[in-house]
Formats: C-alpha cells, structure tokens, sequence
C-alpha cells in the first residue's frame, strides 16, 4: 500500500512540474550518452545507471537549493544530475581525468561537488545516513534552516548504520530526511528473500519519526511527502523517513543478465517507465507543449555533449597527484 496519510497535500505548481520533468530528462539523456560512450569504449569505469528511478531524485531535488545537502551512494549519478550538479566536471571525474570533481582519483562511484551541495558519494553501503546525519548536526549548530538528504537503496535498510542513523536523527531531531529508493533488489538479492518486514517505512515507528511508503514512479506523489519531509524540517521537528518505491531498468550494473528476476518482470517495469508517461501527462494537462519539450531536449542534449567534449579534451592526472591529498603533509616512510 502506498501512503496517503498526508494531511495536507501541497500542490506543484506548472513550473514546479516542469522543472521535475527537466530533472528527469536530464538525468535519462545523461545516463544514455555515458551508456553509449562505455559501448564505444572511451569510458573504461564501473557504471550503475539510473534509469527507472529518475522520479525521485527529481521531485526531491526541485524542493532544495545550493545550501542543502545531499550524501548519496555509488548508485547515485542520477542523484547528482538532479541536484544540478554540473556536467563538464562530472564526465571529467568519470573519464579519471584531472578536471573532474575529485581530479580523476574518484571515479563514478565517488563524486562531490560542495558547490551544488552533492557533499558525498561513498561505495560503503549504508554510510550515507551517518554521514547525513553530520551535517544535519552541523546545521543546528549553526542555527541554519539547511537540510540533508540521505539517498540509499532498500539493502542499505538492512546494515546497523540505517538503525544507528534513524535513531540518532530522531533523538537530536536532526534536519535529516532518510530517503530509501526501494528498486526490490539488494544487489543481486530480491527484497522479501533479505528483509524481514514488508515495508521500510514502518521501520521509522521505532524510531519515532514519521514513515511513508510513496509511489517512487510517480513525481507529484514523491513531490508532495518530499515538501511535508523538508518542511518539517526546516521548522526543527526533526527526520523524515522516506520509502520510494521504483524499479531499476539496467540491472545492478551495466552487463547485469538479470538472472534473478522473474521472466517478463523487466520487460513489465519498462511499459510503465515513468518519464514518457509524464511527459504525456504534462502535454495533456496543457502545462506545456511537446514543441517545447523538444526543445528542452535538444539544450540538455547539448550540455550532455558539451561535458563529454570536455571530459575528453582533459588531461589524465600527472603521476605526482598519487602522493597529493592523503596527507596534510607527507610523512616519509
């Protein structure tokens, strides 16, 4: 079941839906060309795509600014590319090249950008909650109205760093939104064979915090408990638990057989992918026309192929960046 226990559903606005959707595509025509450069072999990185899942970060993302923050996993390029992280630097990262986000030594699975509050991108499942829950200490320190969200998958619920998080979060009332985007596999682990209850969200009982089930393909629904979730905190009543409920269309990982699903079970997810089904229901509801679409497809296309040109045109990092940023000064063996 899908919760609607909201008691006041906030409404989007035409803009706010539109800029959900450029969200969305973004992330669809970003993920496409990295899957196209992999084929073509100019990209030589583990690569974990998105697709299917765009609407959650997206509606999430449209409710934040530069000052808020996001701790997200090695899964969460799409996170990223809804937070408006910039392009050029992110293909620059992926490519391992010196003008990337981290000066090529991180890779797709460890990417920040402070600037556009992407803080954190850890291959440790279940770390971004902890981490998550620093900043949200930090902002009540500072007396700031700046929130944090902790991007996971449903796995991650599993691992003692989620409870640990949860609870601290709710004693401290920290401005901290928990955000499980529930794709059904853990890896290559389906849901109900490694988790004990049928919906994350009843877990934030324990810890005293609100807890929702949301319709993860549906952006308006993950808009509206997203808007309740950050309001909430920003007004210093602490930690919201969000379980988005997806599906992800490329497996664990790009090559992924897919084996441990069940015939059809992908081919029936794709039918229902979420963003031609929105881009129809926005022409349909006259917030926008598909002239227009087109042309917001053709300007992010165009930045996509702008950061790949820049990816590609920087330099690999020389060899003295190994002994660089491990040490705030070297220690001779």
């Amino acid at each position: 079941m899908m919760s609607d226990t909201l008691t006041n559903r906030a409404t989007p606005d035409a803009a706010t839906q539109l800029d959900i959707y450029r969200r969305m595509l973004r992330i669809e025509r970003n993920d496409d060309a990295t899957q196209t450069q992999i084929r073509r072999g100019r990209i030589t990185a583990p690569y974990y795509s998105g697709r299917g899942q765009e609407c959650i970060p997206a509606a999430i993302s449209n409710l934040l600014n530069d000052d808020d923050k996001i701790c997200t996993i090695y899964r969460g390029i799409h996170d990223m590319v809804a937070k408006d992280m910039p392009l050029k630097p992110l293909w620059a990262e992926i490519m391992g090249k010196v003008d990337g986000t981290c000066k090529g030594k991180g890779g797709p699975m460890h990417l920040t950008h402070p600037e556009t509050g992407v803080m954190v991108t850890t291959g440790v499942v279940g770390s971004s909650m902890p981490i998550a829950n620093g900043f949200g200490w930090a902002a009540l320190l500072d007396g700031s109205k700046q929130v944090t969200i902790a991007y996971f998958g449903d796995g991650a619920s599993n691992i003692g760093a989620f409870h640990e998080s949860l609870n601290l979060a709710s004693v401290w009332k920290l401005p901290v939104i928990f955000v499980c985007q529930n794709n059904g596999f853990a890896e290559h682990t389906r849901y109900e064979n490694g988790t004990s209850v049928d919906y994350i969200a009843k877990r934030a009982i324990g810890y005293g915090m609100p807890g929702y089930t949301v319709d993860g393909n549906d952006p308006v629904d993950v808009w509206q408990h997203a808007y309740e979730a950050i309001e909430r905190a920003r007004a210093g009543e602490g930690p919201t638990l969000l379980e988005c409920k997806t599906f992800r269309f490329c497996g664990h990982l790009i090559g992924d057989d897919n084996k441990y699903m069940d015939p059809g079970e992908l081919d029936a997810a794709k039918e229902k992918d979420p963003l031609p089904k929105y881009r129809q229901k926005l022409i349909d509801d006259g917030v926008v026309t598909e002239a227009q679409l087109e042309e917001m497809k053709t300007a992010i296309e165009a930045e996509v192929q702008e950061a790949i040109e820049f990816g590609v045109a920087s330099e690999f990092p020389p060899m003295e960046e190994l002994r660089r940023d491990v040490f705030a000064e070297e220690i001779p063996a």
